[in-house]
């Protein structure tokens, strides 16, 4: 049988997806691509993981602070080995060369981000935060399967709080400068009207196991006041969905072979089944919830799909937009090469020159 739930093949993008943006974003700055797929449903992990990561190195930059606090105290021991201490100045100087320049370019990016927030005065609300955490709940078919596609890519959800407060914090900042019309919208929806219907689904438990005597003799306790999901953890042997008490979460028609497909579909919620024979065996089948077919208008994606172009433009924005921050701001950073800081101070002198021009 297959226990694959539709979710499965979001998660497995979302973790192949931070992988490369992890990778793509140690070479650039802490500002994603903040596009949206195309695509409502099944790319919905691809967009939401430009929600959930702006740079692998955010936590390395925390423990460099904390270890290397702004007034003295270098010497002092963090560690003793056979009595041979290692100071906090070994330590910071390790960690530096681990990764400092990249964790102290991604903190300057920080810094001009919250000034530019400053000047526009865009200031991000926890509202705002769990707002969007709702919303990749929903993407991920509920709280489990974020947790789970976090875990994944070894972030927690302090962390993704954290990313997400900044993200928001970039979408107000160039949220004025996008234009969507409604003729956009439109056909936007027309391009991918087929990926905002999603069909009929229900949500079922069950209990596998190899005879009917088996099965008989489970459904038998199940009459008696049993507890379905306490019985699946000790007799299933699905082990996968047996974890969870037998829970295969939602699925469509054509996901599971035929015989639980057609069981599943007739019952109704909360109704334990009589045992079902199929290729894998017999199963006792818990249908648990139902959801409708939909097929969504223009208006009733309209507001949804302004704020996924909305979101495009910021993305397209953006590079450009902390490509000129950073030129037009005075950086010392210590940690690169004199060269370097040279060049930085040359292009913010000569973008102050030409802004001046013309007053002259």
């Amino acid at each position: 049988m297959d226990n694959n739930k539709p979710s499965q093949d979001n998660e497995e993008e979302m973790k192949d997806s931070l992988t490369e943006e992890q990778e793509t974003q140690q070479e650039t700055t802490l500002v994603p691509e903040m596009l949206k797929e195309e695509n409502q449903r099944t790319p919905k992990g691809k967009s939401s993981v430009v929600w959930m990561i702006i740079s692998g190195i955010l936590a390395a930059a925390l423990i460099i602070v904390i270890v290397y606090p702004p007034f003295g105290g270098g010497r002092e021991a963090v560690a003793s080995v056979n009595g041979t201490d290692i100071s906090k100045d070994e330590l910071y100087n390790e960690l530096v060369s681990l990764g400092g320049e990249s964790t102290l370019n991604s903190m300057i990016t920080m810094k001009l981000i919250d000034q530019e927030a400053a000047k526009a005065k865009v200031s991000v609300t926890d509202e705002d935060v769990n707002a969007e955490i709702e919303s990749l709940k929903t993407q991920y078919g509920g709280e489990e399967g974020l947790n789970t596609a976090l875990s994944q890519s070894g972030m927690t959800m302090d962390s993704l709080k954290k990313n997400t407060e900044v993200q928001v914090k970039i979408r107000k900042i160039l949220e004025p400068k996008t234009t969507v019309k409604d003729e956009d919208i439109s056909a936007y929806y027309e391009e991918n009207k087929a990926t905002f219907a999603t069909p009929e689904q229900v949500k079922a438990s069950h209990i596998l196991v190899a005879t009917k005597e088996e099965a008989d003799e489970i459904k038998k306790q199940l009459d008696e006041g049993a507890d379905f999901a306490t019985l699946a953890s000790e007799k299933s042997t699905d082990t996968a969905s047996a974890a969870s008490g037998g829970d295969l979460g939602f699925f469509g028609k054509g996901e599971m072979v035929e015989p639980f497909e057609k069981a599943a579909f007739s019952m109704q919620i909360d109704e334990i089944s009589e045992p079902v024979k199929s290729d894998f065996g017999y199963h006792i089948i818990k249908k648990t919830d139902y959801k409708k077919a939909t097929d969504p208008t223009l208006e009733d994606k309209k507001e949804d799909i302004r704020k996924i172009l909305v979101e495009q433009q910021v993305g397209e924005l953006s590079t450009n937009w902390m490509t000129e921050l950073r030129s037009n701001a005075t950086i010392t950073n210590t940690l690169e090469p004199a060269e370097e800081n040279a060049d930085a101070a040359d292009s913010a002198d000569s973008a102050q020159d030409t802004e001046s021009s013309p007053n002259e």
